[in-house]
């Protein structure tokens, strides 16, 4: 979601971020993306998360065939094409900056007979909800979206106004300070959270959370 700045002399080990292009292979297609870490930072490279989401789907932790489905903070796409590839009827989003970007890659890798399964869209967290509907989404899908503590709370908002009481988000992530554990308290406040993957080798956990029944006083 946040668009970071290029900065030179960065550790070797974010060289592949650095890269013009990334390649995959999922859902019997070869996915081909565009990066541009020097133009628009994290929300144009594929961060490891994407990757382990992206598997996640493959090995059908979630039901996608026929379902309607957003993504948030999408980057380069790579979730919501694959999610698009396995049958979902996807809402690709991210912030207009990105938006372009994001087309064009979501454009390049879906084939022309399923060119309308997926869409671009602006969506900032907590803004203009409206224009989405309230419970319109059988699943939400987030890849590294939870490092930002100034977002925690229009990100939340925002899954609130996406979910039905059936719907079902799936959020990967790398744990890497104490606010990302705060983030997972204050979203098992209002949802039934629970791990459904670990990838060790990548140090990114997969969260699956269904929105919690309304509390009834006595």
């Amino acid at each position: 979601m946040a668009l970071v700045p290029y900065v030179e002399n960065s550790l070797p080990a974010l060289s592949k971020l650095h890269k013009s292009s990334a390649h995959f292979r999922f859902a019997d297609h070869d996915v081909h993306l565009a990066q541009d870490w020097k133009t628009l930072g994290v929300a144009a490279v594929v961060w490891d998360a994407a990757v382990v989401m992206c598997m996640c789907l493959e090995m059908g932790k979630v039901e996608l065939q026929g379902k309607v489905a957003i993504e948030l903070g999408a980057g380069t796409g790579l979730v919501g094409i694959v999610a698009a590839l396995l049958g979902a009827s996807v809402t690709i989003t991210d912030r207009e900056p990105a938006l372009d970007f994001l087309s064009a890659n979501v454009k390049a890798n879906l084939p022309s007979d399923s060119q309308g399964s997926a869409v671009v869209s602006e969506l900032t967290w907590g803004e203009s909800l409206e224009r989405y509907p309230a419970g319109g989404f059988d699943l939400v899908l987030g890849a590294d979206i939870v490092y930002l503590e100034d977002t925690f709370v229009p990100l939340l908002q925002t899954l609130e106004h996406l979910c039905s009481d059936t719907s079902v988000v799936l959020l990967a992530c790398k744990i890497r300070y104490e606010r990302d554990t705060n983030f997972l308290n204050m979203l098992k406040q209002r949802f039934r959270t629970e791990e459904v993957y670990y990838d060790k080798q990548r140090d990114i956990h997969v969260y699956k959370a269904c929105k919690l029944a309304p509390r009834r006083d006595l």
